[in-house]
Parts: structure tokens; C-alpha cells; sequence
């Protein structure tokens, strides 16, 4: 489906934005006429205040407290970078490091967003810098500072293969808009950043809380304290990126944001090398020509020189980090700061103070923080929270009833394969009580880039952090989440009988949806148990697997201990403490104790599919339809598999479906083959591109993009894919009569490279060494295979042939949606 724009209520700032406090020298401010020395201020409608994403999501709503709110505030908008504060909630965000500007940003970005900040990026933290200056004393400074930045030259990183990390030889120059499009929107950028309107998402069903949201009136979602989760969560905007990047400046920024932006506000995805050149050609597929980089710095070093020295005097350096450029003298101590003065960087800025265009939300906050002075003995709880405020963590996550995905967010996180297992099984979890749930080791690795991920299964992505950035939120989990720990499960001593008691614990559900060791039932995608032990704390495990509704709401995790009863009497005497403890025994020793029975059976047993009711879906690896293949069984005894690397029906048969065994347990060796007679190899398609005279482009014809599939009620695919310019919906099905009915509509989404007005989209509804008519709908070929079209398609289709090949062709509007039903007899 279409995703819902996300409308803002207000433009937004990046988290990854310039925050800066600046003051200008005297020797510069005292050539200023009288009347420039008072700020020039817009039309109130048009002023657009700077933005932080937890004062906009929560203060803004009376959900944080004025002085929290105020302390927020002061924080990311670095105001203690200029005003000194011993206060560590108050340590500035810093803006990015310009030591390597020169060949990361373009010049005429620079120019224009020093020449007015807010006017290239709505809602920016950067106050006005040059605003204070005579109109023609600025443009010789933004020149001069220009020159100074772009002899910030610093070698980007060279990025080193391995085993498991594959460097393409410039890998930035390899990316490709169409993938990086996917995952812009898949793997978590979204959580912050606007989503493209046109992007369409897989349906999925609602939230309870959400389907109850759209039966209720504004005063109802309010009387049941719902308004929070009912409201739109304003978007990071990204600004004008096209002018301001490279290509390869910006896919080095986004492989590793921290270098960058210390401060970690714009986090790192894990991405590759190749991943990161991806979302970068999307994000500057608007540029007509392709920067590949950074323009040098040809400025007389006397221009590099008075740039470095306004650098200096403007006090950039209290914020950004630059060589060879001092830090001016600091302003007054922020404990000295008169709130309530009639001129001050809050309202009314003059003379040196930096100008802002600060709303009466973020003065009140900043005034009660203030007032407030210090405040000491913050609760670890506190920490915890502030620190998520700061790094956007409720961007994804909930805790304590705060944050969590956006409700108009939801539809952007998505399992891989599409597969349903509900909110708990795409949406970040929740991270109430995580302090007590994960070891500490556990917790720290949770953030480290080489971690591997617990939610496979989920392709929005965990961002890593340095340890240093996340230490207070490691040791502020712990402290705030720990209990007495006096009455901690007894987890019995390692004997046999208990490990024995365990497995057979387990097999009674825990293998219903939890993988072991990489193995697992049929259809179970869960999380695997395998290091459970070594990660989560005993006490927690017990009191979840005791009662998981009562210690993490809205769970999918089942009891097998209803009203605190075994239903299990005849294990361990059915005592519940004993065997909770036999299911962590055997959970230890899981690498050397056997598998669950369940599982064991079924790597044992005869791994023939048959469908029944609704069709299977299986992905698998067969000799006729390569590594990426899918298969499809249906009821009616007529099966086939899709090649989801070429995007072609592969092959289709009759009768029995498949043996499972190689997809299962042998790790794709032998691969599967089709149980049942009657195979037919199936004609390549389903659409190629040609020019009038005949010619077929080869090469944009293999550049399909895969983008999954979808079910429907009857359990039936679609199948989704791209092919220059064009998306594609492919579903295919079994009739009663025994033959594949297969519907493709193809949707122009985008121009081709290099388009002109004499290439055609076709249809290839039939393929073989030799065609023939079968009456006047159909074309059959020697292996016995027919083709059948509708009247209105079937006129318009031509046979000739190409490459020692007939092709039945049917010519498709190159600007319109179309629609084929083909269905395939033998």
C-alpha cells in the first residue's frame, strides 16, 4: 500500500544538524550602524524555532517538566560551549567536527547556509552568525570563512575487506538509487526522517490501541490519556543535501556518522560499504549531475587566513572542531545568567549574543531551568531518561509509557519476508526493565557494532554508539531496573535429570516459536535460545516464563503456568519453581545437550510437503530455479517455483509438491526437487524493453530489483519486483481445471537512463525455440506448454523472432498501469 504522508504539524530540525553559540568580537561589532545592531526580525508566522526532538515530541506537550524540559534545551542547543557549567546534564552536543569540511561539504552550500542558516534548513540549531553584520561587511566574511573551511582537508577513511565485509573497488561511485530507496525506508532511517510519500509499504494489520484510535473522537483519545500515541511524531528534515554533498562525502558520513558527529545524535545503521553508497545515490538522486566529489580549495592562503581568524573571534571553535584554530574566551558562567534581563540570547539578543529565533516554549523552558540553578542527586531513572532524550532513543523505543515508534511510523518496520508476527515481532522492543532483563555484558554488546542481531528476523536496524556514549545509559539501566536480588531464582546445580526434564520442557512449546542452535520447526522465525543463559538474568527469566503478560505487556509469549500451575504434573513432582530452573538447566548446556524431540523428529522424519487448506510458501534453493528460489504448492495438485533472482516463473508440475529435507537440515545440499510428474520449464519473462527496430536492452532488463512479496487472504503470493522504471505485481495461482493463472500489472514509476521516445515495454507471454497459434487466444510450444490471453490482449500480440527464440509479444503503454491474465495449460 501507499504509505500515509507523514504530515508535519511543523518543519524539523536533524538531529544531526549545527548547533552553535556564537558571539562576535568586539573589533567587529563596533563597525555595525546602530540600527544593525538590534537583530532584524521576520514575520512572526514565518519564524521557525530551532528544534530538538524530545522538547518537540514530549515538552511541547506538557510531558516533561519545565526544568527537565529547559535542561534538554540547553543541552542540544550547546549553550554551555560559550557558558561554562560543571553540570553534566548540561554538557553541550557540539556541532560536527569541520577538520575535514574541505572536501565533505560543497562551497556554495557553505556560502548559502552561513549567509542565512535557517533559510537552507528550516528549524536549524545554528543560530544567524553574520546577522549582526552590516550587509556589506557579510559577504566578504562568508568568503573568508568558506576559504578557511575548504582548506579543511582530512583523507577519508579507507575501508579495509574482510571475510564478512566485501569493499568494492570505490564503492561510493556503485551505488544504486533503487536499493538504496529500500532500505532508506526498511532498516530504521525512517524512524526519524520523512519517509518519500510514493513509497508503498506492505499491509499490516493495526495495534489494538491503534484501531482503537481511529473509533475515537480528539476528547475521548484525551480522557483515555491516548493523546501521545495518537499524534504524529514530527520528522528530522535532512535539509538540502543535493547542494550540500558528494557522493562520496555523504556515503562516508553515513558508513560511520560519528566521525564526523561525535555526539551521536545521527547514529550508525551498520551498514556496508556498498549499503551506505545505496542510500546516498537515493538521497541525491535529485542531482543532475553527479558530484563525485568535493570541488579542492583554491582561495590565496590571505583569504584562508582571515577565515581562520573570524573562526576564532566568532567563537566557532566553542562548538566545532577545526585545525589550528583556538577556542576564544568563554562568556559568563551560566550560573550567572540573569534570566529575566531585558536583552539576552533568549529574547532580544544585542550586541555580541547569538540570535535565535527561540518560541515562547523553549524561553519558558530555558528560563526554568535557570532559575532552578543546580540540581543535584539526580534518580538513576532520571539519567536513563534524559540520555534517551537526548539521543532520540523513544524515536523507537517505549519505556515507562514514553516514546516507541510513531503511529503513523508503524508501516515503514517491516519482518523479513513479510512474515506476521504482529508489533512485537517488527517494532523495536520495549525497553522497561531492560536493566534487569540483560546481564551487563549483554547490555553493553547490545550497542556494539559487530553484535550480532537477536531479531533477525526485523529489518529495521539496532544503531551502534561508542561505549563512551552509551555508558550512562548501560550503568543508569542497571541501577534503575535492579531489585533486591535476596530472593533470585536457585538455579539448581548442572545434573542430567534436570537438563533431561528441560528439553522436555521445552519441546512441549518453547519449539512452537523459538529457534535452537539455528534449528527449528517449520515456519518458526522467533528468536533463537541458544546464549539465553549467558544474556538475560535468571530471576527475570523466571518471573517471564512464569507470567509473561506481567512483565511485558501486550507480549505474543504465551503461559504455560496458568494461575501459577504446571501443566506438566508428572515432571519434577510439578513443581513450577523446579521446573522453570530444569528449562534454564537445559538452556545452559544447550550446545552440548540434543535438541528439542520435536525438532529432532523432524530432521528424522520424511520431509515431504503436501499442501492443504492454503498453499505453502517455501523459500529454497532448486537446480530449475537457482539460489533465490520460491516455491509454491497448492492445494489443487498444480505447483510451480519463481526465481526471485532473474524474476522469471521458473518451472511448474503436477501432483506431489516437494521434499523439504535440503531446505531444513542440509543446509541446501541437495537441493529440492519437485515430487511430482509433469514438470514443465516455464518461458522467460515477464517483460522486456525494445526499440522499434527490435533491439532488446539486455542490460536494463537484468537490473530487477526484488522487493519480497505479499499474501493474501487465501494465502496465495504476489510477488513484487522493479525493472528500469517500472514496478511489477506478479501473482500467480492454480485453478480447479489444473492449470497456473497468473495476473501482472505493471506500474510506470520512473524514467529509464538514457530514454528515448522509440523504446517500447512489452509483454513476453510466450517463449520457446519454436511457437505456434492454438486458435486465436493462444500460442503453444513443442514441450506441450499453451499460453492463453485475453481477447482484447491477444489481438495485439505479434510473434517474431529474436535470438534464435520466438516471442509471443505484447506491447504495453510505456505511461499508463497495465494489467495481464495469462494461464498456462500442459
Amino acid at each position: 500500500m501507499k504509505a500515509e504522508s507523514l504530515t508535519r504539524r511543523r518543519p524539523i530540525v536533524g538531529r544531526c544538524c549545527w548547533p552553535v553559540v556564537f558571539a562576535f568580537a568586539i573589533a567587529i561589532a563596533s563597525v555595525a550602524q546602530a540600527e544593525e545592531q538590534t537583530p532584524k526580525t521576520a514575520d512572526a508566522d514565518s519564524i521557525v524555532a530551532p528544534m530538538v526532538s524530545g522538547f518537540d515530541r514530549f515538552a511541547r506537550h506538557d510531558e516533561l517538566s519545565p526544568t527537565l524540559a529547559g535542561a534538554l534545551s540547553i543541552s542540544e542547543l550547546s549553550c554551555v560551549s560559550c557558558h561554562a557549567s560543571d553540570d553534566p546534564w548540561l554538557q553541550p552536543k557540539r556541532g560536527p567536527r569541520l577538520s575535514g569540511a574541505g572536501n565533505r561539504l560543497q562551497p556554495t552550500w557553505l556560502k548559502q547556509y552561513l549567509a542565512d542558516p535557517a533559510a537552507m534548513k528550516p528549524e536549524t540549531t545554528m543560530p544567524h552568525v553574520l546577522s549582526q553584520l552590516p550587509e556589506s561587511q557579510r559577504g566578504e566574511a562568508i568568503d573568508a570563512l568558506v576559504a578557511f573551511l575548504g582548506s579543511q582537508q582530512q583523507p577519508f577513511a579507507v575501508i579495509k575487506a574482510g571475510g564478512a565485509l566485501p569493499v568494492v573497488h570505490e564503492f561510493w561511485k556503485r551505488g544504486d538509487a533503487d536499493r538504496g530507496n529500500k532500505l532508506y525506508h526498511t532498516v530504521g532511517c525512517v524512524a526519524c526522517h520523512d519517509p518519500d510519500p510514493d513509497y508503498e509499504t506492505v499491509e499490516s494489520k493495526p495495534s489494538a490501541i491503534d484501531e482503537l484510535i481511529e473509533q475515537l473522537d480528539p476528547e475521548e483519545i484525551a480522557d483515555l490519556g491516548l493523546a501521545s500515541e495518537a499524534r504524529r511524531v514530527d520528522s528530522v528534515p535532512h535539509g538540502d543535501l543535493v547542494s550540500k554533498y558528494s557522493l562520496r562525502s555523504l556515503t562516508m558520513m553515513l558508513l560511520d556518522p560519528t566521525k564526523t558527529r561525535p555526539s551521536a545524535r545521527m547514529p550508525s545503521l551498520r551498514l556496508s560499504p556498498l549499503e551506505a553508497a545505496d542510500i546516498a545515490a537515493h538521497l541525491l538522486r535529485d542531482q543532475t549531475t553527479k558530484q563525485i566529489e568535493i570541488q579542492s580549495n583554491d582561495a590565496p592562503q590571505s583569504r584562508v587566513e582571515q577565515g581562520r581568524a573570524l573562526f576564532v573571534q566568532l567563537r566557532c571553535a566553542a562548538c566545532h572542531d577545526a585545525s589550528d584554530a583556538l577556542a576564544a574566551a568563554p562568556a559568563q558562567p551560566l550560573l550567572k545568567l540573569n534570566a529575566a534581563a531585558a536583552a539576552s540570547c533568549i529574547e532580544n539578543p544585542a550586541g555580541e549574543m547569538p540570535r535565535y529565533a527561540f518560541d515562547d516554549d523553549q524561553r519558558n523552558a530555558i528560563r526554568a531551568r535557570l532559575n532552578a540553578r543546580r540540581i543535584e542527586n539526580h534518580a538513576a531513572a532520571d539519567e536513563v531518561d534524559f540520555r534517551m532524550l537526548q539521543l532520540n532513543c523513544y524515536g523507537c523505543h517505549r519505556r515507562d509509557e514514553r516514546g516507541g515508534v510513531g503511529r503513523f511510523r508503524k508501516a515503514y518496520f517491516e519482518t523479513v519476508g513479510h512474515v506476521d508476527l504482529g508489533d512485537e515481532g517488527r517494532l523495536p522492543p520495549t525497553l522497561g526493565g531492560v536493566g534487569r532483563k540483560l546481564l551487563p555484558k549483554a547490555l553493553a554488546a547490545v550497542f556494539h557494532p559487530k553484535t550480532v542481531p537477536h531479531r533477525p528476523f526485523m529489518t529495521a536496524r539496532m544503531p551502534s554508539y561508542s561505549a563512551d556514549t552509551v555508558d550512562p545509559l548501560v550503568r543508569g539501566f542497571q541501577e534503575a531496573d535492579r531489585v533486591d536480588q535476596s530472593d533470585a531464582v536457585d538455579i539448581l546445580p548442572p545434573q542430567q535429570e534436570m537438563a533431561d526434564a528441560g528439553r522436555d520442557l521445552v519441546n512441549t512449546g518453547c519449539v512452537g516459536c523459538h529457534a535452537f542452535r539455528g534449528e527449528s520447526l517449520p515456519g518458526v522465525v522467533g528468536i533463537d535460545l541458544a546464549g539465553t543463559t549467558n544474556r538475560i538474568d535468571s530471576k527475570w527469566f523466571y518471573e517471564f516464563v512464569l507470567n509473561p503478560s506481567a512483565v511485558k505487556k501486550r507480549t505474543r509469549m504465551p503461559t504455560f503456568f496458568p494461575d501459577g500451575k504446571s501443566n506438566r504434573p508428572e515432571l519434577l513432582d510439578g513443581d513450577v519453581r523446579q521446573q522453570i530452573s530444569a528449562i534454564w538447566a537445559y538452556l545452559r548446556d544447550l550446545d552440548r545437550e540434543p535438541l528439542p524431540e520435536k525438532i529432532e523428529t523432524v530432521r528424522s522424519a520424511n520431509y515431504e510437503l503436501a499442501p492443504s487448506g492454503q498453499p505453502i510458501v517455501l523459500r529454497t534453493f532448486m537446480e530449475q530455479a537457482g539460489t533465490h528460489a520460491i516455491a509454491v504448492g497448492f492445494p489443487q495438485g498444480v505447483h510451480f517455483a519463481f526465481d526471485a533472482e532473474q524474476m522469471r516463473l521458473a518451472i511448474g508440475w503436477k501432483q506431489r509438491f516437494l521434499d523439504a529435507r535440503g531446505t531444513w537440515f542440509e543446509r541446501f545440499t541437495p537441493p529440492a526437487d519437485p515430487l511430482g510428474d509433469a514438470q514443465m520449464t516455464m518461458p522467460a519473462g515477464p517483460v522486456v524493453i525494445v526499440d522499434e527496430n527490435g533491439g532488446e536492452h539486455e542490460g536494463e532488463n537484468a537490473h530487477y530489483r526484488f522487493r519480497g512479496y505479499r499474501l493474501d487472504a487465501a494465502g496465495v503470493p504476489t510477488f513484487l519486483y522493479d525493472v528500469a522504471g517500472w514496478s511489477i505485481e506478479d501473482r500467480i495461482e492454480a485453478t480447479e481445471s489444473g492449470t497456473l493463472r497468473r495476473s501482472v500489472t505493471v506500474k510506470r514509476t520512473g524514467k529509464i537512463r538514457g530514454e528515448t521516445s522509440d523504446r517500447k515495454l512489452y509483454l513476453v507471454a510466450h517463449a520457446a525455440e519454436r511457437l505456434k497459434p492454438h486458435g486465436e487466444l493462444a500460442v503453444s510450444d513443442r514441450q506441450g506448454l499453451t499460453v492463453t490471453l485475453s481477447e482484447d490482449l491477444a489481438r495485439t500480440g505479434t510473434l517474431r523472432r529474436s535470438g534464435g527464440v520466438d516471442q509471443w509479444l505484447i506491447p504495453f503503454d510505456s505511461h499508463d498501469r497495465n494489467t495481464a491474465i495469462l494461464e498456462y495449460r500442459w
